[in-house]
């Protein structure tokens, strides 16, 4: 926040429960468009009797999705400093199970944003076949638009993406309960490819059940992000996750009620989600209604990840296992540095799979069930260790929340391990050895700068300022200036070529007839190199405390910086990498009112 910005206005712009739900739940609400698809494709393999497990299944997740939704607010109780699974492991599994949590939902933030944007254009590019050449920069250019809405603040998105959260919820439902009413589908159905028949095994059911829980990554968004709610915050955030719990609830079981009733095979050529809203609605203007919004959530979708990984990147680097630059907060407020580095990677990652989404899908929703894991665990140590009231009943929740996401995490790890899954398995290891390693060299600097300890009082010290010169003008009269107000004594350098004795005689003269009153020391290098005779002489001045004072012109227009002849910044880059002095850089801004004004940096 900036030191004008007033705490009243950093309030409003922060969310309430309908947009913390528009702002950080769209991942969750837009899986119902391909998470029961992912558990169809899967039990289709055992052909269309294998369908009647469909709800079974979808009732199970929902099951889960009801545990995790109860342990998410009571997360969200217990951490309202958010963090989610990493604020839970952090406090209850120790460092290293807080990493893993951590690198997991880095992991699932920055792949929900490469498949909602690329699931997104997917959806276009198949509604528009001669966009599809061009898939790689729409994906670029809707990620980019996304993270610009993002930029201006987190309520600024929500603002944005409310009106097409409630216009996709409104339609699902809406199809949903026309469908239950119908008795028989409102079009006939696309026949579907046959398919090999296997046996409905148990191995296949829980393959099913992985491949439906996609419709759970986002759950854990809210409560990653907590610091974003208005207060008081706690509340409204628990609010929006039972409001996410229920209306995803509402939505998976309806949707899998409808495509056991309508008997829903997949089909190459239109989605699961598809075929239930043309069995519902016919395949009029509401069925392309719908299937536009699905577009337009699919590729808002990953919204979710800017609002929960800048949050969880702060918390990572207040407590030193990021680089702080992630705990930097802008005006607006945003954590600019870790949505900068969200949009980076995401980009990077839809470049490198050229917008296709089933090259990113196989690497997805693995993390998320770590953290989901984790997260349960160290809820059953914190009932246990807290012995409240209903502390059994609580632990047991959590512990079959625990074992249901384990197992689930197990399932989807082997049975994606060799899709693209082996990525994420070493990929995971690799961000926390990364962050450890981190964490390690802030501990060593925390040692050496004697953090924690009070330190003894400041002593003067006897000082000395070097003034690197060329020329005797208004810069040098102004850099002296500077320099006679910081230290014991001050020394003017001026650094020429043996070959130029006139040069540097005239110059010497022009200081005479000036007569500033500082010490003049000229140095000469055949090499005709700035700072090396500089080191050279900074090693026998007696003083313990040596500044050196660099003035450079500020140009008044941008375009004349490429003018500048750049001695200063070579100067600065070899004093700061070869010696221990103090480096403070004065800038003479041009186009000034007289007397001209003067900024000084270290």
């Amino acid at each position: 926040m900036s030191a004008e910005q007033e705490p009243g206005d950093d309030e409003r712009r922060r969310l309430g429960v309908i947009g913390g739900l528009a702002a950080l739940s769209l991942d969750a609400i837009s899986s119902v468009a391909y998470g029961p698809e992912a558990m169809v494709l899967v039990l289709a393999l055992a052909g269309g009797a294998a369908l009647d497990f469909t709800l079974p299944l979808t009732i199970a997740i929902a099951v889960l999705l009801a545990v995790l939704t109860l342990s998410y607010r009571q997360v969200i109780a217990t951490f309202p400093e958010g963090g989610g699974a990493y604020g839970v492991a952090k406090a209850y599994l120790g460092r290293h199970a807080s990493l893993v949590a951590g690198a997991s939902l880095i992991v699932d933030y920055v792949l929900n944003v490469a498949v909602a944007v690329s699931a997104g254009v997917a959806a276009l590019t198949s509604a528009f076949p001669e966009l599809l050449p061009y898939t790689t920069v729409l994906c670029l250019l809707v990620l980019a638009l996304i993270t610009g809405v993002n930029m201006r603040g987190i309520t600024a998105s929500a603002r944005a993406f409310i009106g097409p959260t409630v216009i996709f919820l409104a339609l699902v439902l809406l199809v949903i309960v026309v469908g239950l009413l119908r008795d028989q589908p409102a079009v006939r159905l696309p026949a579907a490819h046959a398919v090999p028949v296997e046996t409905v095994g148990v191995l296949l059911l829980l393959r099913a059940f992985s491949n439906g829980c996609a419709s759970l990554t986002g759950v854990e968004a809210i409560a990653n992000a907590v610091p974003s709610f208005r207060k008081p915050r706690i509340k409204r955030a628990q609010h929006a996750e039972v409001a996410l719990g229920a209306l995803l609830g509402v939505m998976l079981i309806g949707i899998a009620v409808l495509i056991e009733k309508f008997s829903v095979l997949p089909h190459p050529d239109v989605t699961v989600l598809g075929q239930v809203t043309q069995a519902s609605l016919g395949d009029g203007a509401l069925f392309y209604v719908v299937q536009f919004s699905t577009v337009v959530l699919l590729g808002l979708a990953a919204n979710t990840s800017f609002g929960g990984l800048p949050v969880l990147a702060h918390l990572l680097a207040k407590d030193d296992n990021l680089p702080h630059f992630f705990a930097l907060r802008g005006e607006r407020p945003v954590y600019r540095y870790g949505m900068t580095f969200l949009a980076v990677v995401a980009a990077l990652l839809l470049i490198a799979a050229r917008g296709e989404t089933n090259l990113l899908v196989p690497l997805f929703a693995i993390g998320v069930f770590v953290g989901f894991t984790l997260s349960q665990a160290g809820m059953v140590r914190h009932w246990h260790a807290a012995r409240s009231p209903g502390w059994r009943g609580k632990a047991a929740l959590n512990g079959l929340g625990a074992l249901l996401t384990g197992i689930a995490m197990i399932v989807v790890s082997f049975s994606k391990f060799t899709e693209g899954g082996r990525l994420i398995v070493i990929t995971l290891p690799l961000i926390v050895l990364t962050m450890d390693r981190i964490n390690r060299a802030y501990s060593r600097i925390g040692e050496r700068l004697g953090t924690g300890r009070t330190p003894a009082p400041p002593e003067p010290l006897p000082s000395v300022v070097i003034v690197p010169v060329h020329a005797v003008n208004e810069l040098t009269r102004q850099a002296l200036t500077a320099a006679v107000s910081l230290g014991d004594r001050v020394v003017a350098v001026n650094i020429g070529h043996p070959d130029d004795a006139g040069e540097a005689r005239g110059f010497a003269e022009a200081w005479q007839r000036w007569h500033p009153g500082v010490e003049l020391v000229q140095l000469f290098d055949v090499h005709r190199r700035l700072a090396k005779p500089l080191i050279e002489y900074l090693g026998q001045v007696p003083e313990p405390q040596v500044f050196v004072l660099i003035a450079q012109i500020e140009p008044e227009r941008l375009w004349q910086r490429i003018l500048q002849n750049q001695r200063g910044a070579v100067l600065s880059r070899a004093l700061h990498r070869r010696t221990d002095t103090v480096v403070c850089r004065m800038r003479f801004r041009l186009g000034s009112p007289a007397p001209a004004s003067t900024a000084m940096h270290r």
